[in-house]
């Protein structure tokens, strides 16, 4: 069983009605992609909820007053190219973060993460760095992830995602144990094609349309 103490499952009533929107195989593209941008608003939301802040002098109107900046650096990564669904509900709350990818695919015969692109911003050593990917299944893309970023200098990475598996959670948590998860729902189990059970299907097909029924 995987600790629970770094993993952040958020429970509320928009979650659950639009989870249930978005595991429905008949939900069009156009309506996960709705529904998707809110699920990860509230998980946007929770995910920046203890960062650090420096004070500032502002002048109102009136008179002087003390105002709050974001302090750390906020570099969010979505893993290609699902994890793009999630980036815009982030930039919404920090218009001026950057954004770096990286492209990785399962090889469906092996059932391990390949890497095909990498385009990550110089800086991260000194950011929080917001990993994003709608499903953590196997945890095998986000462990992959984790350690790319890190031996390129991040030192504070959030895991966020839609959905994820007992497995996936544990796989991170053996690996990256300094790694905080921040998840709409943990579902049952993988199955043997590991997917997600009960889940959404493919993800990024359902983004993207580019399966009806994915």
């Amino acid at each position: 069983m995987f600790n629970k103490e770094t993993v952040l499952e958020i429970n509320h009533p928009v979650i659950a009605r639009d989870l249930t929107t978005l595991r429905d195989k008949n939900t069009n593209t156009a309506t996960f992609r709705l529904a998707l941008g809110r699920i990860s608003t509230i998980l946007a939301y929770n995910a920046l909820m203890n960062i650090s802040l420096r004070t500032k002098s502002v002048q109102t109107p009136i008179q002087e007053t003390i105002g709050y900046e974001i302090e750390p650096e906020i570099v969010v990564v979505p893993i290609l190219r699902a994890g793009l669904g999630l980036v815009d509900a982030i930039t919404t709350f920090v218009p001026d973060a950057r954004v770096g990818h990286l492209g990785m695919y399962r090889d469906e015969v092996t059932k391990k993460p390949v890497d095909y692109y990498v385009n990550i911003p110089n800086g991260i050593e000194n950011a929080l760095v917001l990993v994003v990917d709608p499903m953590l299944a196997t945890g095998g893309s986000a462990c992959d992830a984790i350690a790319f970023l890190k031996s390129k200098g991040a030192k504070e990475i959030r895991f966020i995602c839609l959905i994820s598996a007992p497995e996936g959670i544990q796989k991170v948590q053996n690996e990256h144990p300094d790694v905080s998860i921040i998840t709409a729902a943990v579902d049952e189990k993988l199955n043997d094609d590991k997917y997600i059970v009960p889940g959404l299907g493919d993800a990024g097909d359902r983004i993207f349309g580019t399966s009806r029924n994915a």
